[in-house]
This record gives structure tokens, sequence and C-alpha cells, in this order.
């Protein structure tokens, strides 16, 4: 759940249906890009994700996550994900910590064409306020995206959009989105590139658009290693900061 309550636009979405629709078949998405897929875990199958380390800074402000993530293939079409972390910031009094916000989320694949290798799903999730220290929202937040899927070969394109409803004084609801392409070079590596689009979550702040590559390298099953990251550019103010993913995969 890479994306969960990150922000951005609506002409992101836009983007990516057109370019669904253009391209005339499949390589995987999802992780560790921040860009969504569409594409459910396998009825009665696990996807675990754990240690997932994930970190965004500019300068001395940091943030980072050390979680476990857990995708269950509840039914034909329908992934339950649920999110635990542990959190820290560093700012200019130092060093914080302590437990996040809980996320819960239910993917599920409401048109799939496996002969045109395009799909769409819905992904809606909330954050329940279960931080300690001040290290969370406070209160419960929701993303509400839609995601699209298409996969020629080796190669996949896939992203979407969606309302983050981001409640609380001094605070705005703002649109996410994200594109990204992948390619399976071969049988234990896939790599991808991205970039996304987040709107302020604040009335003062400000929107930010984030470039990445990701590989996923298959190692003896069911254990994978998945990673990603690249720059963040702050609108206005033209600040530069990172994102990095990194996180052990266990499939079963």
């Amino acid at each position: 759940m890479r994306r969960s309550f990150r922000s951005g636009s609506k002409t992101v979405f836009c983007a990516v249906l057109a370019l669904v629709m253009v391209f005339p078949q499949p390589a995987s998405a999802g992780p560790p890009f921040v860009t969504d897929d569409p594409e459910p875990t396998e009825t009665g199958h696990w996807e675990i994700y754990g240690p997932l380390i994930e970190a965004e800074g500019r300068g001395r402000e940091v943030d980072e996550a050390v979680a476990v993530e857990i995708n269950f293939g509840a039914a034909r079409g329908l992934q339950l994900t649920l999110g635990l972390p542990l959190v820290r910031s560093h700012d200019s009094d130092g060093w914080h910590s302590g437990v996040g916000d809980i996320e819960m989320s239910a993917k599920y694949r409401f048109f799939y064409d496996e002969s045109a290798g395009l799909q769409i799903a819905a992904f809606p999730g909330l954050t329940v306020p279960t931080a300690t220290h001040g290290m969370g929202a406070g209160r419960v937040t929701a993303l509400l995206p839609v995601w699209v899927q298409k996969d020629m070969g080796a190669w996949s394109i896939f992203g979407g959009a969606g309302l983050a409803l981001n409640p609380g004084g001094g605070n705005r609801n703002f649109w996410t989105g994200g594109i990204a392409v992948s390619r399976r070079m071969n049988d234990r590596d896939l790599i991808g590139l991205e970039v996304d689009r987040t709107g302020a979550s604040e009335t003062d702040g400000h929107g930010s658009t984030s470039f990445g590559f990701g590989i996923v390298h298959q190692l003896n099953a069911p254990f994978r290693l998945l990673a990603s990251g690249g720059p963040v550019l702050e609108d206005k103010t033209g600040r530069t900061g990172y994102h990095v993913f990194m996180a052990l995969g266990l499939d079963y």
C-alpha cells in the first residue's frame, strides 16, 4: 500500500486513461512503486512486506517508517490490506518516534479483460488514529483512488488518481495520482520508472512532484527484494527532497 495517503492532480488520472487506450500485452506492478496498481492478491493467497522501510526528507527534515504490510486475497478480484507502522521523524528539535496510524484498505478489481491486458480497480482505504507521541494524523483520514493497468508482453503501464480526505484544522483535502512504466527483464528481475503528483495537504502548504526508479529481484521462492527511490520537487519553493523504499516480500 505504498501510496496510502499521499496526494496529486486530476490531470494525472486523465493521462493514464489516455495512455492505456493508446497502447495496443504481462509484467506486474505495485510495490515498490509509489504508484499503485489494480491487480489484487490471488484468491486465498498472502503477500507480506516486512520489514518495509520508507523514508522521505528535505534537508534536516526527515520522516521514516518501519512497517509490516499484509495483503490477503479474500475473494475473486478482492484484496484486503493492513499496514502496521512504527514511525520516527527529525526536525529542528531532534528525533521523535512512536507507533503510527494503522492503515486499512480494500482493493476491488471491477474490470479485467485478459485478452486486452487491461484491468481497473478501486482501492479505498483509511487510517485509524492509533499513533503515539503525535506521530499520526490524530483523526481518521481516507483515500479514494482508482487504478488502471495495461500489460504489453514484458511491459506494463499503470497508474491512476484519487481524492485524499484530510480533515482537521489547517488541513485540506487533496488529489493524488501517478503513472509508471515497468519491464520484466528476466525470470528474476523487474525494473520501472514513475512520476507522481502530490497536492498540498495543508491550507498554507505546497504540492510536490516525485520521480522514482524501482526494482524487484526474485530470491528463492517465496521471497523477493524490492527497492525504489528518487527526488521530490516542492512547488513554488523549488526545494528538492528524496524518497526511499526497501522491503522483503513474502508470497504464498
